[in-house]
């Protein structure tokens, strides 16, 4: 019997997405600084040579978190792509190793904006201080954080029009985004983050994901599961 062929992504333009990727066997994918640096120059590259612009990210030791939203579809796919050829080869040279790098594919979930980017921008860029790598998300270097919140100069991030919205001027905008992090993630919001991206399903209202569901005639919620685990970051 043939195995079954897996289904396409759930993609469509100008929808964000929420990219979770792991090293293989969950081992480092990023040893020292010049790997975390690598990674965003390859970032960068494959996100304008695609055209996707990216809003949030958080480079853990093993994993990666990404808030993206691609122009066109197949754009995140080919950034993706793009990004994991170059990094790889990089990391593998400098460390003289081969081989794969990555544990398979990377997984995504489309994110309802006008409900969720903000959750998933708190979800990713509170990686660093949920696995208790600093004490403040200010203090990570290696995520978005410093750039939405503080003004860090950040070429890479591109802000989502309703980060825009947030306020006038920089300055209104920064402050407002920091007050969304006063306090930790809802437990519920945690799951549903998790479990949305683990199963690769439409991250939304009922609505949106009856919209989405009716333009890729698929299937876009999650099925039932028991609750995810803690260390699904």
């Amino acid at each position: 019997m043939r195995p079954m062929a897996r289904l396409p992504r759930l993609d469509l333009p100008k929808i964000p997405q929420h990219i979770v990727q792991r090293g293989n066997d969950r081992q480092p994918c990023f040893a020292a600084d010049e790997d975390y640096s690598a990674y965003l120059s390859d970032l960068a590259d494959a996100a304008s040579h695609s055209g996707c612009a990216i809003h949030a990210y958080a480079l853990m030791t093993n994993h990666v978190h990404l808030l993206v939203t691609g122009a066109e579809r197949g754009a995140v796919s080919h950034m993706m792509q793009r990004l994991g050829r170059r990094y790889v080869v990089s990391f593998n040279a400098r460390y003289r190793r081969s081989g794969t790098l990555w544990g398979g594919r990377f997984k995504s979930s489309l994110v309802d904006s006008q409900h969720y980017l903000f959750a998933c921008h708190r979800y990713i860029e509170m990686n660093p201080l949920r696995a208790a790598m600093v004490a403040d998300p200010g203090e990570y270097h290696w995520s978005s954080y410093r750039r939405n919140a503080l003004g860090e100069p950040n070429r890479l991030v591109t802000p989502h029009p309703l980060y825009l919205q947030l306020g006038w001027d920089p300055a209104a905008r920064q402050a407002a985004y920091r007050d969304l992090f006063s306090g930790a993630l809802a437990d519920e919001d945690l799951a549903n983050i998790r479990i949305h991206v683990q199963q690769q399903k439409a991250l939304g209202t009922s609505r949106f994901q009856a919209e989405v569901g009716a333009l890729l005639a698929r299937n876009v919620m999650v099925r039932p599961r028991g609750r995810p685990r803690l260390d699904d970051e």
